[in-house]
């Protein structure tokens, strides 16, 4: 018998959901806990998935060749288009307000937050923690991630002996921590059940519901666009002097794949080969910059992670300052450069970021039932920004072999 793909199985969860939700709410108690199962199986990954993946990336980055003037070219790039990405998105989600006044009948579970209790400026202090094990039982993520960052940098400072032995171990700790990840993933459909059902039950309005995700959607989507067919096509114009389009009917194969597969890490190879014998880019530049891109350039998931962490702020009616605003987008950068390309990692650093300000992880259930749809969507900008990134530091380097000017 052939296998239910994966996103026929969230589908059928969240039609489930729904219809449990609006039709038998009194048997809703008798499937919630398979949600709450899925949202401590979040909570359990998070802080070891984060630790040894930005471990783990930054030491195997630090040791690549040649890292000096290409590394930094390369790490400029990515940290800019994802800021750029993530700016795009804030300026969406204020706009568009899709959780503002959205009577979801979530603002009475709110008990406080981490987020609303400290300033801008004491929220960058508390980066650096006086305990990192503390921070680690505590959750505080941004302290974890900044120890992170530091201990995977001088692991590459360390001896040869050392330094290869240590990149090894976190490697294969991440190895671990993935496939304990995508075990998590698998119960997705149900924990979307679980969830779902909650939460159509206590929301006084089905149609509400249903018109404030329509919204959320339409922002990511908009946002997406914008960034994909204005900013990047802008840089690669701009900078890496060749026709945007031109280089974007290259790139459809991979392009197609990224979004079906929903995994940058997946179609890595057709990407490699695209950027490398139909845009000309020399193999020096595709072998370095478009294996680190599928590992910390994560431009779509930075903008969605942005704009779902403030729609799930503002469904639980907080409103937010432009500091706080601040801390959502720092954190937003971070966990995007510490997203893996494997499907639906974007769900996991929703949740680091929700931990990391303060904001009920329970949030998630919101954007469960979408994040399948949008994860293609983000993927697919995700790789394309890869690309555009190999064609614009190529031609900085003087390595495009089959230049296209207009």
């Amino acid at each position: 018998m052939k296998k239910i793909a994966f996103h026929w199985q969230v589908l059928i969860g969240l039609i489930t959901g729904i219809l449990f939700g609006v039709f038998l709410k009194e048997y809703v108690p008798y499937i919630s806990w398979m949600g709450v199962l899925f949202l401590r199986g979040l909570r359990m990954i998070i802080i070891p998935l984060v630790l040894t993946s930005i471990i783990s990336g930054i030491a195997n980055i630090g040791n690549a060749r040649n890292f000096g003037r290409l590394g930094l070219k390369t790490m400029f790039y990515y940290t800019t288009t994802s800021l750029l990405a993530i700016l795009t998105g804030l300026f969406l989600v204020n706009q568009f307000k899709p959780g503002v006044n959205a009577d979801l009948g979530l603002i009475k579970k709110v008990d406080g937050l981490d987020l609303m209790q400290d300033s801008f400026g004491g929220t960058l202090i508390k980066i650096i923690p006086t305990n990192i094990f503390e921070a680690f039982s505590n959750g505080d993520m941004l302290p974890i991630i900044f120890f992170a960052l530091l201990f995977g940098f001088f692991i590459t400072q360390t001896s040869k002996k050392s330094s290869v032995f240590m990149t090894d171990l976190f490697n294969s700790f991440f190895e671990v921590m993935m496939k304990i990840t995508m075990f998590v993933i698998k119960f997705t459909p149900i924990g979307i059940l679980g969830i779902v059902s909650k939460a159509i039950s206590e929301a006084p309005s089905i149609t509400e519901f249903a018109g404030r995700m329509g919204i959320y959607m339409l922002t990511v989507l908009v946002g997406l666009f914008i960034h994909a067919m204005i900013t990047l096509p802008v840089l690669v114009k701009a900078f890496g002097r060749v026709n945007p389009f031109w280089h974007l009917k290259n790139m459809l194969t991979p392009l197609i794949t990224a979004f079906s597969t929903a995994s940058s890490s997946a179609t890595l190879p057709l990407t490699m080969n695209a950027v490398e014998f139909k845009s000309g880019v020399s193999n020096k530049i595709t072998s370095f910059t478009l294996p680190l891109g599928a590992t910390v350039n994560m431009d779509g998931t930075a903008l969605y992670e942005c704009v779902a962490a403030l729609f799930i702020a503002q469904a639980y009616g907080v409103e937010l300052t432009i500091a706080q605003q601040a801390i959502v987008v720092f954190t937003a950068l971070l966990a995007s450069i510490g997203a893996a390309g494997i499907p639906m990692a974007g769900l996991v650093m929703i949740s680091i970021i929700l931990s990391a300000v303060g904001l009920p992880l329970e949030g998630v259930g919101l954007i469960l039932a979408v994040d399948p749809l949008l994860d293609m969507f983000r993927t697919t900008v995700n790789v394309y920004s890869d690309s555009c990134g190999a064609v614009i530091i190529a031609k900085s380097e003087g390595e495009i072999l089959n230049d296209k000017t207009n």
